[in-house]
């Protein structure tokens, strides 16, 4: 009897034996589990920061507020900053147009794809604003007057346009067309082909941006303009009977006056006129 006890006692102990590393054993390996997944999970956080550092996020123009418009796959966004410049979005696209007035001006902002400079003047081109404003992975396209004009790190960013050229640059196409003076008086100020205007396409959507020019004839034949920006002041572009004028030949669907301090926005309105099929948005580019 004292052997079958001892035996049974000597079996009892080598199950719970067996049960206590189990036990240890399975605890240690969800401990190397939760090792794991905290090492995964901070490595896939530590990547998505990288990843975004100087870049837009995959939805950046989503970070826009402005005016929206249907295009055939998404809104694209137009936010006005100040006379000549504005930020476009659409999707994963952010485009700044002649970013001026410092790096303040754009806090808040998602950084650009895409930045367009249109010509030398200082409403138009910063180095400092540029410099500040310009991510490492940023494209930008601007005439051959403007691109001599940059840093050497920005001039290896640039891909320079002239009128009448077109290329795809960070996934969008960007058509350079012409802009200059016209009258006699004002000649001094844009001759022809040193600024560039720009058609670009975004969601299907044909959008230009005029630059500083006057109603020249190639303003005058664009064909297929979805949404235009057009500019207007004295004396360095154009009057109000003017810009009216090109956009009731062109025919752009949507029309934005910018760059028009000093101008009569509701004259240009009533000039363009309702029976143009040419809808006048006027918006505070001043604020």
């Amino acid at each position: 009897m004292r052997s079958v006890r001892e035996r049974r006692s000597k079996e009892s102990g080598v199950r719970g034996n067996s049960v206590v590393k189990f036990v240890a054993t399975k605890e240690r390996v969800v401990m190397c589990q939760n090792r794991f997944l905290r090492r995964a999970l901070l490595l896939s956080l530590a990547l998505g920061l990288l990843a975004g550092l100087g870049t837009p996020s995959a939805r950046a123009a989503d970070q826009l507020d402005g005016d929206r418009i249907a295009t055939n796959d998404g809104d694209l966004i137009i936010h006005p900053i100040n006379h000549a410049t504005l930020v476009i979005g659409w999707k994963d696209k952010v485009i700044y147009v002649d970013p001026v007035g410092g790096e303040k001006r754009f806090d808040g902002l998602p950084k650009p794809n895409l930045i367009l400079i249109t010509d030398i003047h200082g409403d138009h081109l910063n180095a400092e604003t540029l410099e500040a404003v310009t991510g490492p992975k940023a494209s930008i396209v601007a005439p051959s007057a403007v691109a001599e004009k940059l840093p050497e790190k920005l001039r290896q960013q640039t891909s320079v346009l002239a009128n009448g050229e077109s290329k795809s640059v960070s996934g969008v196409t960007v058509e350079a067309v012409p802009m200059y003076n016209l009258t006699a008086d004002r000649l001094k100020y844009h001759n022809k082909g040193r600024g560039n205007g720009y058609v670009v396409v975004l969601g299907g959507k044909r959008v230009y941006l005029s630059g500083d020019t006057e109603d020249i004839p190639e303003m005058r034949a664009l064909k297929n303009i979805d949404v235009a920006f057009v500019c207007m002041n004295l004396p360095y572009t154009m009057t109000e009977e003017q810009a009216a004028s090109a956009v009731r030949e062109s025919k752009p669907k949507i029309v934005y006056p910018y760059h028009y301090r000093g101008s009569d926005l509701e004259k240009f309105k009533k000039l363009v006129g309702a029976d143009s099929g040419v809808e006048v948005r006027l918006r505070d580019w001043y604020k």
